[in-house]
């Protein structure tokens, strides 16, 4: 049994990697504005919910490209 992705499921892996990037620049955007309002709470939660959906698109980006180094 392999560990690595079929091509249908890596696809797949693509899209909602794709999809979560997305979500993460949005969350971005509206954590910078949250700052520049200073709304320091808003801000500060948003910042950690986008780290923590960056690190989610790193190891989706693992599972799509096998070996590959994502920064």
């Amino acid at each position: 049994m392999s560990d690595t992705p079929s091509s249908e499921s890596r696809a797949e892996l693509s899209s909602l990697a794709t999809a979560l990037a997305e979500l993460t620049r949005r969350v971005a955007t509206m954590a910078e504005s949250a700052a520049s309002a200073r709304q320091q709470e808003l801000s500060s939660e948003l910042f950690a919910v986008e780290r923590a959906l960056r690190g989610a698109g790193r190891r989706l980006e693992r599972l799509v490209h096998p070996g590959r180094r994502v920064g």
